[in-house]
């Protein structure tokens, strides 16, 4: 009795501790978007180079995620985790401090470096501590605590820039982060470490993260030549990446899992597709709200709060329902509810009302949290145990490469109608333009997306 007492009190702590990594990550990613114009008139930053403190952010985590979630499995998911969320905080106090563009986007990499870490054991520290009747359920509540993390970062946030500075994101986020990597010492108990091999594919991790940085960096500028270049030799890269670990004994990267195992294929497409077409919505219509609308930090945020709130809502439902129903239809229907409400963005102008805005991205919210909870439960239920730590990172990292590819639209539609100009009354109708072109291209990748998540099949899960 007192060993499931004990269990029960491990669990609950473990539960609570990724809720709260959960929360502050997406929070301090959302919050900042909203906080962009304010640090650019500080730091005299211009349209692109804003972008980069959001990018450089997802870029640093994309990169690191899988190395670490495959180190993961061998040393320990705890260690990872606990690692992950104080380079997190130490990263947010000296963001707070930071004196210029280049100080803030370098800890924001840093940031990147920690998140990565912690994206990689949370879900899968997460998967492994529940039986599989109630991992829809559990994986439901961490999808809630990154939707709470969304819907307050927009009102908190807003409010934050607006009364206190931008500066006091990053001190609220290092206050949370520091209270969770002091609390993950003595509540999570027990790090199993699944995998017998002990060998960790240095190589190929090396080779993977130059050449997803050369890929995404270029992909940003691609209208340059030398970014072009930097795409081309990326691409390369990871081509070169994926023959390599075909060889490896213990590869960083498992690609049979994508040749033999249809469900988790098509279900980690899916995400990418789905985060590529979705996730630059709150950076775009953040500066949208406040350039062309003309409204405070504060006022956009209480428009944005409207897609996080029905995410948080409708994700432990469908989290839930992914336990009796298969996934194939659930994040199929997600990702054709998101279709409908990205199509209203495509026509956006100066006379947009804000009852059309708040519609659609209610509209978003309820189709996001639909398709996110059963996909993660769909790839976490496919794999086995040994394999909780790659198939987290590998679904992480999907989801971070279309959050960067994502981000790598938008900019690129800025850059091409503003240029490296600050964006203002001159050239705000080259701005409206380039959201409406981001937005069309967000409609048609989302509508592929549908395709992606019906092309998995309608096999069970594997229930390890």
């Amino acid at each position: 009795m007192t060993e499931i007492r004990q269990q029960n009190k491990s669990f609950t702590g473990l539960i609570v501790l990724t809720m709260l990594a959960s929360f502050v990550t997406p929070f301090m990613g959302s919050s900042v978007n909203l906080a962009l114009p304010q640090i650019s008139a500080e730091f005299g930053m211009h349209a692109e180079s804003m972008s980069w403190i959001a990018m450089s952010y997802i870029l640093a985590s994309a990169v690191f995620l899988l190395p670490f979630g495959a180190l993961s499995d061998i040393v320990g998911r705890k260690k990872i985790f606990i690692t992950g969320m104080v380079i997190f905080s130490v990263s947010c106090l000296l963001g707070a401090v930071s004196t210029s563009s280049v100080m803030l986007i370098t800890f924001r990499v840093l940031q990147g470096l920690g998140s990565s870490m912690v994206f990689g054991t949370s879900i899968a520290m997460v998967t492994a501590a529940v039986p599989p009747e109630k991992r829809g359920r559990a994986i439901g509540i961490v999808v809630f605590a990154v939707y709470s993390g969304l819907a307050v970062a927009p009102v908190v946030g807003g409010l934050m820039t607006q009364f206190l500075g931008w500066r006091s994101i990053f001190w609220l986020s290092f206050t949370v982060c520091s209270l969770v990597s002091l609390g993950a010492f003595f509540w999570i108990h027990g790090d199993a470490i699944d995998k017998k091999s002990t060998t960790f594919d240095y190589g190929g991790s090396f080779i993977y993260i130059v050449s997803l940085s050369l890929f995404m960096y270029g992909f940003s500028k691609i209208t340059e030549l030398h970014a072009l270049i930097m795409a081309i030799s990326g691409i390369a890269g990871l081509t070169a990446f994926l023959i390599f670990e075909k060889k490896r004994i213990n590869p960083v990267f498992n690609a049979t899992l994508f040749m033999s195992n249809r469900i988790f294929a098509f279900s980690n497409l899916a995400a990418l597709i789905n985060y590529a077409a979705t996730f630059a919505v709150g950076f775009m219509i953040s500066l949208y709200l406040q350039y062309a609308k003309g409204m405070t930090p504060a006022e956009a945020g209480s428009i944005l709060i409207a897609q996080p709130v029905v995410m948080a809502i409708t994700a432990p439902l469908a989290g839930r329902l992914s336990d009796r129903y298969q996934a194939r239809w659930l994040s199929s229907l997600g990702m054709a509810i998101i279709v409908a409400g990205l199509l209203p963005f495509v026509f956006i102008g100066f006379n947009t009302s804000l009852t059309v805005i708040v519609v659609s991205l209610l509209i978003l919210g309820t189709g996001f949290g639909i398709f996110s909870s059963p996909n993660t439960n769909a790839v976490m239920s496919s794999i086995e145990k040994p394999l909780y730590g790659v198939a987290s990172a590998t679904l992480g990292t999907m989801r971070l490469t279309g959050q960067m590819l994502s981000m790598g639209i938008a900019s690129l539609a800025v850059h091409l109608f503003v240029g490296n100009n600050t964006i203002g009354s001159a050239n705000i109708v080259s701005f409206i333009d380039a959201v409406r072109l981001v937005f069309i291209v967000f409609c048609v990748l989302c509508f592929a997306g549908i395709f992606a998540s019906l092309a998995r099949g309608s096999g069970e899960p594997r229930q390890v």
